[in-house]
């Protein structure tokens, strides 16, 4: 799952310390979740990128997970309605090239877009990953079925699916994406390319 939104400036602190202190921290405690990350955005990116790997993209329509969306906790309650422009995909991964940073990698690009019939992304990606400063390229597929799923923590941020279909993730030691430096996916259109630092990574309790 990925979820790119605004926060009210004044409430910034407050947001890291519910997401730090509770959110993340209850989210990872469900059943076929792996890890919950948040990164704060770069050079004119959406503030934040909140981002959970999931068994599988099933997950996030299980029953414990509904449970958590349907039942907010007061600090959730208090905390959705400052949230500016958001925009929350569920996903599937359909490809990965390169490997895991030996530890968290400290900036990750996103590429939101839709692809020309008969694009084909696969090479960039591999090519992607053979660079120095790339750890990892992982392309998605948005599950609309899942991503659609209203809840009542929806109800009060009031965002939706954005109207990209695929994701580009890099994990990479590359502060910021620029045009020269990461070409555009071959046959991308209607793409956001944004860059962000990680802030937090947590894993459950092994």
């Amino acid at each position: 799952m990925a979820f790119w939104a605004d926060i009210d400036h004044d409430y910034t602190l407050r947001f890291q310390e519910w997401h730090n202190c509770e959110h993340i921290p209850e989210r990872i405690s469900i059943p076929g979740f792996n890890v919950g990350r948040r990164y704060r955005g770069i050079a004119g990116a959406p503030k934040f990128l909140m981002f959970y790997e999931t068994d599988t993209a099933a997950v996030f329509a299980s029953e414990a997970y509904m449970a958590r969306l349907n039942d907010p906790t007061p600090w959730t309650q208090e905390s959705l309605p400052h949230f500016g422009n958001p925009s929350r995909n569920i996903y599937s991964l359909e490809a990965a090239a390169g490997s895991v940073a030996p530890i968290e990698a400290p900036y990750v690009h996103t590429f939101r877009f839709n692809l020309a019939e008969g694009a084909d992304i696969f090479a960039w990606l591999a090519k992607l990953a053979d660079r120095d400063d790339v750890y990892r390229a992982r392309l998605y597929a948005v599950d609309e079925d899942i991503s659609n799923i209203m809840t009542s923590e929806r109800q009060i941020y009031g965002g939706g699916p954005g109207a990209q279909k695929y994701l580009v993730l890099l994990e990479t030691t590359l502060q910021c994406r620029t045009l020269d430096e990461l070409a555009m996916p071959p046959g991308a259109k209607n793409m956001f390319a944004d860059s962000f630092r990680l802030e937090i990574a947590l894993y459950p309790e092994a």
